[in-house]
């Protein structure tokens, strides 16, 4: 179940929202939320359920030891091995034996394991609060269902953000649930759902049909359309799903992070990695960055961190060196912008940081949404070398671009950049800052009207961070 499906908008949430709003008292309430949480996931992974419901107990009394004296380190090796090793036996077994059998030349069964939907997250998270509890004891939750709670919670259980114990700790005990709050979230998820049916569909179609041929087949121009527009659908959609997430826990009382901030205005591949997934860096950066050493023991130790980081990050997404890769191509950026081989500190440079930034951007995921590396580069070839491809194949792709279209990526360059939210500030200090709520609520009620037309009349609406 995904929150853009009508499934999900007429009547998972319908049926939630009233329960939670109808039963006051604070427990009941979060045994509602639990229980949603669990059938939302078990309406997709019914089997999986059982093993993010282990990985949460484990992690529980994993946080009880962790908050004592004795045996607190092994507690956390235990959390480690457990949750990683999750990871590694349902995302990495078939890729290392892949690799294990082009090495030996042996011809072991690669198994074909079915990914749990959002085990990235749910162990990042379980395994975040044992490691905060174990560097503050205070931090640990002796109620189970509070971390059953906070792990299974479902606006972030599938696709993040990745939300740390400490920041909602006391909002699952104590929070409100008024109506400005349904307000202010309600306008939110629309927003988000706009984002991702309305934009990341329309860019993903294009983008699905252009990496669905060959290289070879695919013109200059086509495989450059194809380029940018997955490059604005995997921001929108998983943007969008951000912004959903943010506004179901504005509903019912929760206050998420900000999981992106406009990453493509970015002037540097430093300040894109600030900006972009930003619970995701953030992580990297508190759980293996840091313990690392940081840039605390020189330079070159600062950068096999780095470079570990982003080979980390691009295997997170997936078992594919294709992930690896782009990983690798967003540390090494990093790694010269950083020493200044690429000088975006200088002056001179600021008039084209946007562009290099973006270009390493665009190129980077074509490399990430490619099968595979072969196809990958060739497609990176047909952007620089004039390639023709094949006409027939070439008319395909752009007799994907219709009016729809336009608007969409007319709507996808705008809201790239913080125009709305200038526009909402100005406005927020003026005496028609009462003016400008009445027009969000109606737009996010024509928003809402028309993803659901698109909803009802297109059977396409892939939700990308499934994969991951």
């Amino acid at each position: 179940m995904t929150f853009s499906s009508v499934v999900f908008l007429f009547m998972f949430f319908p049926v939630t929202f009233i329960l939670y709003a109808l039963i006051r008292q604070k427990t009941f309430r979060n045994i509602i939320l639990v229980i949603a949480s669990l059938v939302f996931y078990a309406f997709g992974e019914p089997v999986a359920v059982m093993i993010m419901i282990l990985s949460i107990i484990l992690n529980y009394f994993c946080g009880r030891i962790a908050a004592g004296e004795k045996h607190a380190r092994l507690a956390v090796m235990i959390a480690v091995l457990v949750n990683i090793g999750l990871l590694i036996a349902y995302k990495y077994t078939g890729f290392f034996v892949s690799i294990f059998n082009d090495i030996t030349g042996l011809g072991v069964h690669v198994p074909q394991i079915r990914l749990p939907i959002g085990i990235s997250f749910f162990t990042f998270q379980g395994l975040s609060y044992v490691i905060d509890v174990y560097r503050d004891k205070s931090l640990v939750q002796k109620n189970m269902f509070y971390v059953l709670l906070y792990i299974a919670f479902f606006p972030q259980l599938i696709a993040g953000p990745i939300v740390r114990y400490e920041d909602i700790a006391k909002q699952i005990e104590e929070r409100e649930f008024n109506i400005d709050r349904i307000s202010r979230g309600i306008c939110r998820f629309i927003f988000g759902l706009g984002k991702k049916v309305l934009i990341a569909n329309q860019m993903g179609f294009i983008a699905d049909t252009m990496f669905s041929y060959a290289p070879d087949q695919v013109g200059m121009g086509a495989s450059w359309l194809g380029a940018v527009c997955y490059t604005l659908q995997i921001f929108f959609d998983f943007s969008g799903y951000s912004d959903m997430a943010i506004g179901l826990g504005c509903i019912f009382g929760f206050d998420f992070r900000e999981n992106f901030n406009y990453p493509f205005i970015s002037g540097s591949i430093q300040e894109f990695w600030r900006r972009w997934h930003i619970s995701l860096s953030t992580w990297f950066k508190e759980y293996v960055y840091i313990p690392l050493g940081g840039n605390r023991k020189g330079n070159a130790r600062t950068t096999m961190n780095k470079l570990l980081v982003f080979f980390l990050t691009g295997f997170w997404h997936g078992a594919n060196f294709t992930f690896i890769v782009w990983g690798m191509i967003h540390g090494l950026c990093q790694m010269l912008e950083t020493y200044q081989i690429i000088p975006t500190k200088k002056k001179w440079f600021k008039p084209v940081g946007h562009i290099y930034t973006m270009l390493v951007v665009v190129l980077a995921f074509v490399l990430f949404r490619a099968d595979t590396l072969s196809q990958g580069f060739g497609i990176i070839k047909n952007m620089f070398s004039g390639a023709s491809g094949e006409a027939a194949v070439n008319r395909e792709i752009f007799a994907c671009v219709s009016g729809f279209f336009l608007i969409a990526l007319f709507f996808a360059i705008l809201l790239s950049t913080p125009v709305f939210k200038l526009f909402r500030k100005k406005a927020e200090s003026t005496k028609s800052a009462a003016l400008y709520n009445y027009a969000a609520y109606i737009g996010s009620l024509l928003i809402f009207g028309l993803a659901i037309l698109a909803l009802i009349s297109s059977s396409y609406n892939p939700f990308i961070y499934f994969r991951f």
